[in-house]
């Protein structure tokens, strides 16, 4: 019996190998269809991609675009991986810097929906709703400091052009030459375009349906690749959680980056603490570090898409997956390290948890309110 206890754990880790061999290819998938997106979009638009994309070069419209696309797909990791695709493509940096920040909005969607699920016990609602909502409030302010400061003084681009010049433009640290993910992507984009050629299509039109085929698979396989760790990570994923919490704002952002970072999702990192916080678990303010973690975790996804990026906009795509993390950072930095800014995010998110639980109506229209009706007034009154 005894026997059979000790090679129980290794039957277990071989029988999970098809399923780890499946995430890997499913980042190859990934690179593949980022990759898919710049050819595409550099075909489509002929090198006219800054004039394509004039509507959204006020940067509230680009926040706009951001949020809206992000609160549909609920992924902010599928947004920002297409982002990439299109500034590989030609998309100005300065244009997609306020796409980036909106998909830091829209994402918190998802665990506020979790929170949701909690409505019928008024005091769970409560907890839920507040540890929800405190990821909202954060993102929100944390646009509301650095947008004007980047349409001022254009801070970000400024400093991860260095910190992307820095790694592929220079001499002695040029990584130029150690791109291995051209070589296995390459080839595969050059069948498709060559296939879609020979179907009789010009290259606008070619260059179009390799974009939708590109986004398709960014679609298909973070889809599947969540759900493929969530089986694998999620338990460890809840042991980190409980470790950490409790334990300092350090090591509540740390683990909340690493659990990002392994589950490759920022929505479920928060939505595992929801229900925590809604049973009674933990405490609002015990989790809110760990959300704030969740958000520098999330950046992965596109410095990984990055990579798959050759040529000479591959330090554009760097650049802009560089900004989501400097972004990031620099929010928990300022927003968390301030401390009357620390807890305005707190306040906002239990006064409005408070109402919420009074009157559940007040909690749908704050969600189609924020994700939906106001971004939809902007766009009007910004044309």
């Amino acid at each position: 019996m005894s026997a059979y206890s000790e090679a129980s754990p290794a039957l277990g880790v071989n029988q999970k190998w098809p399923q780890w061999l499946a995430v890997i290819s499913l980042i190859y998938v990934i690179l593949l269809a980022v990759g898919m997106i710049g050819s595409g979009f550099k075909a489509a638009t002929g090198n006219h991609a800054k004039e394509l994309f004039e509507f959204a070069a006020n940067p509230f419209m680009g926040l706009i675009i951001g949020t809206i696309c992000t609160a549909l797909i609920q992924s902010s990791s599928t947004v920002t991986s297409i982002i990439v695709g299109m500034v590989s493509g030609g998309l100005p940096v300065a244009t997609a810097i306020p796409m980036v920040m909106g998909a830091n909005i829209g994402t918190t969607i998802t665990n506020t929906l979790v929170s949701l699920g909690h409505v019928r016990d008024k005091n769970e609602f409560k907890r839920a709703f507040s540890a929800a909502t405190i990821h909202d409030f954060f993102n929100v302010i944390s646009v509301l400091i650095f947008l004007p400061l980047e349409i001022m003084f254009g801070f970000l681009e400024k400093a991860s052009a260095v910190i992307a010049n820095f790694f592929l433009g220079g001499n002695s640290m040029s990584m130029s030459g150690l791109n291995f993910i051209k070589p296995i992507t390459k080839p595969v984009i050059s069948a498709i375009s060559d296939l879609l050629s020979t179907l009789g299509l010009n290259q606008t039109m070619a260059g179009a349906v390799t974009i939708i085929l590109g986004i398709g698979l960014i679609f298909f396989a973070i889809t599947l690749i969540g759900k493929l760790l969530k089986t694998l990570m999620v338990g460890k994923a809840k042991q980190v959680l409980h470790a950490a919490i409790g334990r300092g704002p350090l090591s509540g952002i740390g683990s909340g980056t690493l659990v990002t970072v392994l589950v490759q999702s920022s929505s479920t990192t928060t939505s595992l603490m929801v229900p925590l916080v809604g049973s009674g678990v933990f405490k609002v303010r015990d989790i809110y570090p760990f959300t704030l973690g969740a958000n520098i975790g999330t950046c992965i996804t596109a410095l990984l898409a990055a990579t798959a990026i050759s040529g000479g906009n591959a330090v554009f795509a760097l650049q802009i997956a560089i900004v989501h993390l400097v972004y990031n950072i620099l929010g928990v930095v300022v927003i968390y390290g301030i401390p009357f800014l620390r807890e305005i995010p707190l306040i906002l998110s239990e006064k409005l948890a408070g109402a919420a639980a009074e009157r559940k109506l007040y909690a749908v229209g704050y969600v189609l309110g924020v994700f939906f009706i106001t971004p939809g007034l902007l766009i009007m009154v910004t044309r």
